[in-house]
């Protein structure tokens, strides 16, 4: 990687005192292999104190915080912070993490504009009937007051992509304090975000980045109140049954098109479901259910998605992500050994797409299931992959549900309303839409203030 960004940059800790350079740091490489980056690891101790100082500190008021958080908005899309232009920044989530540049750059202005919306994002979740304060002249009559759960919420972030963290600010809007782990593959998102709301004026006492080993991570959240962490479905059913931590796992999000609708018509829309941002995300399109023969639509998308070519990942053409040769390879494996028994349009031999420089491209994959209840259509990789089953009327909702998104392409009104009901689907688009859709101030897995917040009572004289 010629040029400033083949430098290696420190990401130090960002504790309560401030910037700290651990002893212990990890080497953080781009996905050829050289190292990019120096990551500092704290130890038990480190965490425990910066916790104890966050949950010590108080929150600036409501219309401060609000403040704060679009100055830092500013910031993290125009500023050098840590030595990095925005651009260089992008860079660097690029060849690290091996999402496309184009996808590092969008997502990068989406979240500035999320935080610029912040305020309007958390008011949606309030209930109609809710006050922010006790002394509201209205509950002199009785009325419901919104309040915390918590003071300190800990954040162990995701690394698939640097979108996920455009939600958790919405913490600090509320008056948490925060401290967020980064992984290991992708640590400039967070670090970058959390510099720029300490320049913004977040005290070191009130947003801290504490990157740890495996065997620290749980200090983390033992000295939170809350907790909000990503993983895959062992992190889910780890934490199920904690009311105190928000666990977010695979989105296996879906698509059904329905007999009278022509899929031809929307063909674009379900190649980006599917590919769309690196095809890496929880809300991209993991099954796609097709009233009728599934074979006509395997074929135009297996056309299109075969014709994208293999790009570095800091290729502005480039589509797909990219990993280091050996961790595509034992994707390529999962993948073939988990589509056994399917017909394959782009197979596991056709995934990889090899650089030159220890690193692959990983290619779309496409494979027909031969009834929707197939166990492959819950099948969720890291990367571009569609299972393609039939769907009938018999079937009904069952290979529907456990959905992050479900895109419906139909006409029956009653289907939809059934979708919409249905408990395990998140959220139900209808029509045109891709499932990777996201809006300011429309929950995604819910709102995460549901969760940070509830009501009570206050009845005064």
């Amino acid at each position: 990687m010629p040029g400033p960004s083949s430098r290696v940059v420190a990401l130090d800790a960002l504790g309560a005192q401030g910037s700290y350079r651990a002893r212990n740091r990890l080497s953080v490489t781009d996905v050829a292999g050289r190292e990019n980056a120096e990551l500092s690891l704290v130890p038990p101790l480190f965490v425990d104190r910066t916790m104890k100082a966050l949950r010590r500190a108080a929150a600036p008021g409501p219309d401060e915080r609000i403040g704060m958080i679009a100055r830092a908005a500013g910031l993290f899309a125009t500023a050098e912070l840590n030595g990095l232009t925005p651009e260089e920044y992008a860079l660097r989530v690029s060849r690290v993490g091996g999402t496309p540049i184009s996808v590092v750059r969008v997502t990068a202005a989406a979240i500035a504009a999320r935080l610029r919306t912040v305020h309007h994002a958390v008011e949606q979740a309030r209930p109609a009937g809710a006050v922010h304060r006790w002394d509201d002249p209205l509950t002199r009559a009785g009325r419901a007051v919104w309040v915390r759960r918590g003071s300190v919420l800990a954040v162990q972030a995701a690394g698939n992509h640097p979108g996920p963290h455009s939600l958790w600010p919405e913490a600090l809007a509320l008056g948490y304090r925060v401290a967020v782990r980064p992984s290991r593959r992708e640590p400039f998102t967070p670090h970058r975000l959390v510099t720029a709301l300490r320049a913004a004026g977040f005290g070191d006492d009130r947003v801290a980045l504490l990157p740890t080993d495996h065997t620290t991570a749980g200090a983390l959240l033992r000295g939170a109140d809350l907790g909000l962490v990503y993983g895959g479905e062992d992190v889910v059913r780890g934490y199920a049954s904690d009311p105190t931590v928000l666990p977010q796992g695979p989105g296996r999000s879906k698509i059904l098109i329905t007999r009278e609708v022509d899929w031809r018509d929307h063909l674009d829309v379900i190649v980006d479901s599917v590919s769309g941002h690196g095809g890496t995300g929880c809300v991209n399109t993991t099954a796609v259910f097709v009233e009728g023969d599934p074979g006509p639509l395997c074929a135009a998308l297996a056309e299109r998605l075969a014709a994208v070519p293999s790009l570095p990942p800091e290729d502005p053409a480039a589509v797909f992500p990219v990993q280091p040769l050996a961790t595509a390879k034992a994707l390529q494996a999962h993948l073939q050994h988990r589509a056994s028994g399917t017909k394959a349009w782009l197979g596991g031999e056709q995934v990889l797409g090899e650089l030159g420089d220890g690193s692959a491209v990983l290619r779309a994959a496409v494979h027909q299931l031969e009834h929707p209840g197939a166990p492959q259509a819950a099948v969720e990789l890291p990367f571009p992959c569609v299972w393609v089953a039939p769907w009938t009327r018999e079937a009904g909702l069952g290979p529907l549900r456990d959905s992050l998104v479900l895109t419906a392409l139909t006409d029956d009104e009653d289907l939809l309303s059934a979708l919409v009901q249905e408990p395990s689907i998140g959220n139900v688009y209808v029509g045109d839409q891709p499932t990777h859709r996201m809006e300011s101030g429309l929950p995604h897995d819910g709102y995460l203030a549901e969760f940070l917040m509830r009501c009570k009572s206050v009845i005064r004289d």
